[in-house]
């Protein structure tokens, strides 16, 4: 067929002036024949099959990823005229029932400018759910504050979507309960702060205090109460427990578990230079420096050490035989993101060491206690090497301390 070869060079169709619509009219995809409604030389499948054979070579899109992008195209655009656009909801249904690609379907569509997202975020449902039952009056500032937490504003950065989930799921109890007695934020009082405080402890007080003076400090910044009744609540000093290293059959138990080229990297990475999950996923291919035995995690220099070079070399040798045309910059890529140019997902990283005793962030903390074991206690060293900030690097040269000399008092005795 005509769809499955190289298709010809084109370029936008030319429009002129165009009569804008009545009424909207939704298209129903899922009742496209083929042999009835195809429409081959249509100039906008014309466009669009030349910008996906473009998208396909530049992301080294498989043979079958090409093909059902181009079926795709002949139902979506086979009717296709100037001025129309594509929604989400029209062809979702059409493409996911015939099993073909709907998201690098969208990405030709978007690419040629005829698509239109009409998806409702997943945030705003969640957000949608969690707001009912709360008072009006209280829930208007409880939505302006969650929206600021994951939209920012002039004044704010957003904040990670789990933080505005965490937030608004910890004092949503609260706030149903006020919403019995009050109508409004301003209503509530010192004592309605204490008297829900008083019935949690550790750090399930701790972070309701500091969700609710997040929600108060920003309801007086806009206005709409007069006082903070959380002013003056102490937090309290968290205490943390003494951290403890690792069990070596635990940490041998997580390098058998990883077989792939990919996951032993991870690995390397977590457990020789205590790099988090997000700075694995972020890492580029430029911040590998194999002939200067270099590399650059968050920012941050550090030298290639031999078990780090090996199973690098080993990682690109497989990426560049796997993938060799992929346009990803990312340093770690599997067959998802070989297609596009993102990073792997989190989960990604932390399946390969499921059910292990030793996780890759057990690791990655693991490494700097050992660092302020064999070095020193010292938190500027910690600080210097890992990038910690000074209440951590403290919290790691205190754990060490406290080892080193649990171990002294073992010798003497």
């Amino acid at each position: 067929s005509d769809v499955y070869k190289r298709p010809a060079p084109a370029h936008q169709p030319v429009s002129g002036w165009l009569q804008p619509p009545l009424f909207e009219a939704r298209r129903d995809f899922t009742r496209f024949d083929r042999q009835e409604h195809a429409r081959l030389d249509n100039p906008w499948l014309a466009w669009a099959r030349h910008t996906a054979h473009r998208l396909g070579e530049a992301h080294d899109w498989p043979r079958g990823v090409r093909l059902d992008v181009g079926r795709a195209l002949v139902i979506v655009l086979s009717g296709h005229v100037s001025g129309e656009v594509v929604r989400h909801s029209e062809i979702f249904p059409a493409l996911r029932s015939r099993g073909l690609s709907v998201q690098r379907t969208v990405e030709v569509l978007a690419d040629i400018g005829v698509f239109q997202d009409d998806r409702t975020p997943s945030f705003e449902q969640w957000l949608e759910r969690k707001l009912e039952g709360i008072a009006s009056g209280i829930r208007r500032d409880v939505e302006h504050w969650a929206r600021l937490l994951h939209d920012g504003g002039p004044r704010s950065q957003p904040r990670d979507e789990a933080t505005a989930w965490g937030y608004l799921n910890r004092i949503r109890p609260v706030l149903l309960e006020w919403s019995v007695r009050y109508g409004h934020l301003r209503e509530v009082t010192r004592d309605d702060v204490l008297t829900q405080l008083d019935a949690l402890h550790g750090s399930q007080r701790r972070h309701t205090l500091i969700v609710l003076r997040s929600l108060f400090g920003r309801a007086k910044k806009s206005g709409t109460i007069f006082k903070n009744p959380t002013s003056r609540i102490r937090v309290g000093q968290h205490e943390y427990g003494i951290l403890q290293p690792l069990e070596p059959e635990h940490v041998n138990n997580s390098v058998a578990a990883v077989a792939k080229p990919a996951d032993r990297l991870v690995l390397a990475l977590a457990a020789v230079h205590a790099a988090r999950s997000g700075a694995i996923r972020r890492l580029q291919l430029d911040d590998l420096d194999i002939g200067n035995r270099k590399l650059v995690i968050d920012g941050r220099v550090r030298p290639l050490d031999a078990l780090t070079l090996h199973v690098a070399r080993e990682w690109l040798d497989h990426r560049r035989y796997r993938w060799p045309d992929t346009a990803n910059p990312h340093l770690l890529i599997n067959k998802f993101t070989a297609l596009g140019t993102g990073p792997v997902s989190a989960v990604s990283l932390t399946t390969p060491l499921r059910g292990q005793a030793a996780t890759l962030e057990q690791l990655r903390v693991d490494r700097q206690l050992e660092e302020a074991l064999s070095h020193g206690p010292d938190p500027l060293h910690l600080a210097e090497v890992f990038g910690l900030d000074a209440k951590t690097a403290i919290r790691y040269t205190d754990s060490a301390r406290a080892l080193l000399e649990q171990a002294a008092e073992q010798q003497l005795r």
